[in-house]
């Protein structure tokens, strides 16, 4: 998958004018290092650290998708695959960034310090799950696709305003990355430079839809070409490439020099959420066969233990944490009380109508006796 022509040093993959959107990786399939000079400066436990969460979250999907099963949980978007994307871009930011995850977001929600038990809850559908402090720097996860993109760029703009050392950060799908509002993010931020990163995780499906009938270009990288910005394709199932980029992306926003386009290259192993689609369906067979010998975790594991970091004690010990940490989120979930009525006529206008306010009172007294 990775082209060896790409840019050797990142200042050559972010330049606006670079049009080479070969794609970087530092690990290949056998978790050897190919591209040294990429290799980001991790100390052993940072190196560990992200082995750690990439087994978590691996195992916290296996519970979530096991809640739902059970009726616990409402809508789930499956993750498995994906970790190394994910947790490899948010790692790249800091608590004073700005995220404006889509609904496959919740790991990097966490990560960035979501308490879990609200990634339950709005999974669940209550408002408790949509609802931060006024310090945590993030948004609920985006359901209208694309929609992300341009809240993005107004707090880009924002945090440029305010003289702020930061990014505003955001996902989307290669489906997402053919709606309207993904382009016109990306271009209002790139023509006041405001300084953000916009990432699209390349699956391959728009659910149903392959990615050759999504686009014709070559890439979804070089879709930064038209608004003038820089776009860098990566090895999404490479943890340590997509942080590096990342994290390079981060810094160049940050100079004052606007925003970047990541497309990270990854594959996930599941429907596109757990509300009905089969992707036995509409993928040929043995579609899956090339990518499980590319998944991140394997991939870098095989890493971890050359360098003796890592071992199967080890990953059972966090299987086994993560397993309790899910029961606890689970059990905090299911105790806040439940929504009313009255309660979703409440949170749907700020200040209520006249018809809306009859209504409420209506079941308010309904719901009192």
């Amino acid at each position: 998958m990775a082209n060896k022509k790409a840019p050797a040093k990142m200042e050559d993959l972010l330049r606006a004018d670079n049009f080479d959107f070969s794609t970087v990786q530092i690990l290949d399939n056998d978790g050897k290092v190919v591209n040294e000079e990429l290799m980001p400066e991790l100390s052993d436990e940072e190196l560990v650290t992200f082995m750690e969460d990439m087994v978590f979250y691996r195992e916290w999907y296996n519970r979530t998708q096991a809640l739902s099963r059970q009726g616990r949980l409402g809508f789930v978007a499956p993750t498995t695959g994906q970790e190394a994307s994910q947790l490899g871009t948010i790692a790249a930011t800091t608590e004073d960034d700005i995220i404006f995850p889509g609904y496959r977001d919740l790991p990097q929600l966490m990560q960035h310090g979501l308490p879990s038990y609200k990634a339950y809850l709005w999974s669940k559908g209550h408002v408790e799950g949509s609802t931060y402090p006024e310090d945590f720097r993030a948004y609920p996860p985006q359901i209208i696709i694309g929609a992300q993109y341009v809240q993005t760029a107004g707090a880009a703009l924002g945090i440029k305003k305010n003289g702020r050392k930061a990014v505003a950060m955001t996902w989307t799908g290669d489906g997402g990355s053919s709606q309207g509002d993904v382009y016109e993010g990306m271009n209002f931020a790139g023509a006041y430079k405001a300084p953000a990163i916009f990432v699209i995780q390349n699956n391959g499906w728009a659910i149903s839809t392959p990615r050759e009938f999504q686009t014709a270009a070559p890439t979804l990288a070089q879709k930064a070409v038209a608004a003038g910005i820089p776009g860098v394709q990566v090895d999404g199932m490479d943890i340590l490439a997509v942080y590096a980029v990342t994290k390079a992306a981060r810094e160049y926003a940050i100079a004052g020099n606007g925003p970047v386009l990541i497309e990270t290259l990854c594959y996930r192993f599941g429907p596109h959420s757990l509300s009905g689609d089969d992707p036995k369906r509409y993928q040929p067979e043995g579609a899956q066969d090339e990518w499980r010998q590319r998944d991140p975790l394997n991939r870098y594991r095989k890493f971890l233990t050359e360098k003796g970091l890592w071992t199967e004690e080890k990953e059972n010990e966090v299987v086994e944490n993560t397993k309790e940490a899910a029961k606890e989120a689970i059990k905090q979930a299911e105790s806040t009380p439940k929504q009313k009525v009255s309660d979703f006529l409440k949170n749907t206008f700020e200040t209520p109508d006249y018809v809306t306010q009859e209504q409420i009172e209506y079941y308010e007294a309904k719901e009192n006796k």
